[in-house]
């Protein structure tokens, strides 16, 4: 008997320590996540001005940030962010929801209330007209496949598509379930049910301990908090975020922020961020990674396209290129050493890299997400023997036309689909210059920034060739298959490519899966 005794205190012993230390471990998430956003406080080019924690409405206060009202971030429908309240569920094991989850209270270990029924009384109390505010679930559980949620959640930003859940259809209907279905649980009409979906967001995150202390590093780096050893053990931010909430400090502004970092000793000696700006530019959703958190500069595109598609083609020309060159030219005055993080279209990509020619004089880092995170820049790695061959492949369609077609089949072979677009389309093309590495194509073919550079100048090196052979060239269609990073180093070179057409992949196979026009830079 006290043999089975034992054995009963013993697992009864580590079912409690299990537990314990998944409390803890959540407890560590939303703290990094805390100091993921309090960072940008250092930053005086952040438009963040408060981050809190442990403050705001029931089920979402966990992390509360607000941003100046002059440079609030946008939403997925053009309207300004002023606050964000984030509320973090974090999971030992992996798990699932849908979209009954939300109205059940024990999602969200609670006995009486929803989730969904914290977002009505949230947004009443917050934002009454719906706008303004965001009330955002980060959860590493993944939405079920099948269910009705993974089509409302807008990966691009994690809002819920409020076209696709009020799509006219009776409450019948698949979406129309839904909505009887929040409607009843809320007991509100259909108006005050789109306003409550239009402030809600649910964030999938993969994210580990172990990736978010990663992604600290590189924002102390920037901003100038002192940054903790990776064969260090223990991690000190853990630890100071509980003494904090002891002492009822739970609420930063920048002064108050810069106050707390120097009492702790988290500055470096300088205490100020590096003579490196990180800007980001975005025209789709990463759909784990927030640029806001990790860069001081935010150009976000996305309100010009659904999903991967623009809305108005017109757009290209008469809006995107001149913000895009608006925000890089500003960015290139006030600091030497640009770090861009670019989640955009290749022809953004292309651009950013024309108004940062060869000639811009700037240091240039651009991150690669590949193998993991890295900066790529022209000089980043000592030229290697070992790197693959890139084959150039010329075919004649017509020697007296005088266009040209680059296609860059870098991480995957375009020949096909290059043909098949230009040949019924760009009559005026009398040459396609097909490149791809010796043997197969993949996501390793270009390994560092170097190499990208190196492709870069051999590509343009073949169009002056051409030409110093008396062909005219009066226009290149450039079609790529590989990382914005190429792209970039292609387009500090525009001025000698020429006039250039960048077009764009139909990734979703929505639009004729084939490609069409992004941006014409001369």
């Amino acid at each position: 008997m006290e043999r089975g005794h034992g054995q009963i205190l013993s697992y009864e012993l580590k079912t409690m320590t299990r537990a314990i230390v998944a409390l803890r471990q959540g407890e560590d998430f939303q703290a990094r996540l805390f100091w993921l956003k309090a960072a940008a406080l250092l930053d005086p080019r952040s438009p963040v001005v408060k981050v809190a924690y442990e403050t705001g409405p029931k089920s979402f206060d966990d992390i509360l940030m607000e941003y100046d009202p002059s440079a609030a971030p946008i939403d997925h429908e053009g309207k300004p962010i002023y606050r964000r309240h984030i509320q973090c569920k974090w999971h030992t094991t992996a798990g699932t929801f849908g979209y009954e989850d939300l109205i059940d209270p024990a999602f969200i270990n609670a006995e009486r209330y929803s989730l969904l029924q914290r977002v009505h009384k949230a947004q009443t109390l917050h934002a009454p007209d719906g706008f303004g505010c965001r009330f955002e679930l980060v959860t590493n559980w993944r939405l079920r496949p099948g269910d009705p949620l993974t089509e409302l959640v807008r990966k691009e930003s994690d809002a819920l598509d409020l076209d696709r859940l009020f799509d006219g259809t009776t409450d019948q209907s698949h979406m129309g379930h839904v909505r009887k279905r929040w409607r009843e649980h809320l007991e509100v009409d259909h108006g005050t049910l789109s306003l409550v979906a239009r402030v809600l967001a649910l964030a999938e995150t993969p994210e580990s301990l172990v990736s978010l202390r990663e992604r600290l590093d590189e924002k102390f780096a920037v901003v100038g908090m002192k940054r903790v050893p990776a064969t260090d053990s223990g991690f000190i931010y853990d630890d100071l975020i509980v003494k904090l909430l002891a002492q009822g400090r739970m609420e930063f502004d920048r002064e108050s922020f810069r106050t707390m970092c120097w009492q702790e000793g988290l500055l470096e000696p300088s205490g100020q961020p590096k003579d490196v700006l990180a800007i980001g530019i975005r025209s789709f959703m990463h759909p784990i990674d927030n640029l806001e958190d990790r860069c001081e500069r935010m150009l976000n595109l996305v309100p010009y396209f659904d999903g991967r598609y623009i809305r108005n083609e017109t757009d290209w020309q008469q809006r995107l290129l001149p913000e895009l060159r608006d925000f890089v030219l500003k960015a290139a005055r006030s600091a030497e050493h640009l770090r861009l993080i670019l989640d955009a279209h290749v022809s953004l990509a292309f651009a950013v890299g024309m108004i940062l020619n060869v000639k811009s004089g700037k240091r240039i880092e651009i991150e690669q997400r590949t193998g993991g995170r890295h900066f790529w820049s022209m000089d980043d790695e000592a030229v290697n023997p070992s790197w693959a061959k890139f084959l150039l492949d010329e075919e004649i369609l017509d020697d007296g036309r005088d266009e040209v077609v680059l296609a860059m089949g870098l991480t995957h072979d375009i020949t096909q689909a290059v043909r098949a677009f230009v040949t019924p389309t760009l009559h005026q093309v009398g040459r396609i210059l097909h490149y791809r590495p010796e043997g197969s194509a993949s996501q390793q073919s270009i390994r560092c920034g170097r190499y990208a550079w190196m492709l870069a100048e051999a590509v343009v090196q073949r169009l002056q060739d051409l030409r110093g052979n008396g062909r005219r060239i009066r226009r290149v269609h450039v079609f790529i298959a590989g990382p914005n990073d190429f792209a970039f180093f292609l387009g500090q070179h525009q001025q000698a490519i020429g006039p250039a057409d960048i077009y764009e992949w139909d990734f979703d196979g929505q639009r004729g899966d084939g490609y069409s026009l992004g941006l014409s830079l001369s």
